[in-house]
């Protein structure tokens, strides 16, 4: 009998800590898991929230969809979409919104998902599977420039074009990729030097990976959102996994922690500052050493400021 694939939450208590703020009593209101994942953090949230307090969770896949329904909390709720629809909440409602951008270990492990070289599976990738075009599907007909671009943007992998043409080579004289195992072959091919520890494909796998699932777009869009449904005191903590996401992230409070002056109107008074940043958190040694798929985790606490009228 299979084993159910297990997920471990990174930086559960620290996240919620940095969410809920050190509140001295179970807090109320409304509060966001903008990404469910496997629901760890949800599940702490809950424990520590007050009979008065929401959670609205997002997610956009089906399993993370189906994990949630076993939460049988009347003060919880689920939306099958991704965060980018965080936006639709209404304006100043929300009191927290915890982003953990982290690909769940039950789809890497999950060969049917397409998401790791380690097994051999379909070459899918999607974290929606019941839309949208899979990798395989996109790889059919794209064009060199575009495959090296995406792999060179999206992966930082400077043998981006030897990986395009191999591709596109393989495409026209064998066929279409399919599978995990088919993709892993061939980049290890036109990689011509790796990495200390790092399988020649890591940086493929992440670029297509986050291509085809529009995902630092779709953070953008979702750290815009939060500033329109923050209420004032309100605390945004996003946790990424690798420098793309946290630059994202880090430029977004650093741009939203500081005054704007229009230089156009130089008489004008500031645009006001909108997020406070609070603190940048790794994962200790000790979850490290248990859990290694954390070591590269980091979190950016911000508060979002009271804005005049």
């Amino acid at each position: 009998m299979n084993q159910p694939l297990q997920h471990i939450t990174v930086l559960l208590d620290e996240a919620v800590d940095a969410l809920l703020g050190g509140a001295s009593q179970p807090p109320a209101g409304h509060w966001v898991d903008a990404t469910f994942g496997r629901g760890g953090h949800s599940r702490l949230i809950l424990q520590r929230l007050g009979p008065d307090g929401r959670l609205i969770a997002f997610d956009k896949d089906p399993d993370a969809i189906a994990e949630a329904a076993r939460i049988t909390d009347a003060r919880f709720s689920i939306r099958h979409e991704g965060f980018r629809h965080l936006g639709e909440l209404p304006e100043g409602s929300v009191q927290g919104v915890l982003m953990d951008l982290g690909v769940s270990s039950p789809q890497i492990d999950n060969p049917d998902r397409g998401f790791s070289f380690r097994f051999d599976g379909p070459l899918d990738m999607r974290m929606d599977t019941t839309r949208g075009q899979s990798v395989a599907e996109w790889l059919e007909d794209a064009e060199v420039h575009q495959i090296a671009e995406v792999i060179r943007d999206y992966g930082e992998e400077r043998f981006a074009g030897p990986i395009a043409k191999a591709i596109v080579a393989r495409r026209e004289s064998q066929g279409p990729l399919r599978t995990t195992g088919e993709l892993a072959q061939l980049v290890a091919g036109a990689v011509k030097t790796r990495e200390a520890g790092q399988n020649p494909a890591t940086r493929t796998f992440q670029a297509l990976r986050i291509f085809i699932n529009a995902e630092l777009q779709e953070l953008e869009q979702a750290l815009e959102a939060s500033l329109r449904v923050l209420a004032p005191g309100g605390r945004l903590a996003v946790i990424s996994f690798h420098s793309l996401e946290d630059r994202i992230v880090k430029q977004f409070i650093a741009k939203h922690s500081k005054e704007v002056y229009d230089r156009r109107a130089p008489f004008a008074p500031p645009t006001p500052m909108r997020l406070k940043a609070l603190e940048r958190i790794k994962p200790s040694a000790a979850e490290v050493d248990a859990n290694p798929r954390s070591r590269s985790a980091v979190m950016r606490v911000a508060e979002r400021t009271e804005v005049p009228a």
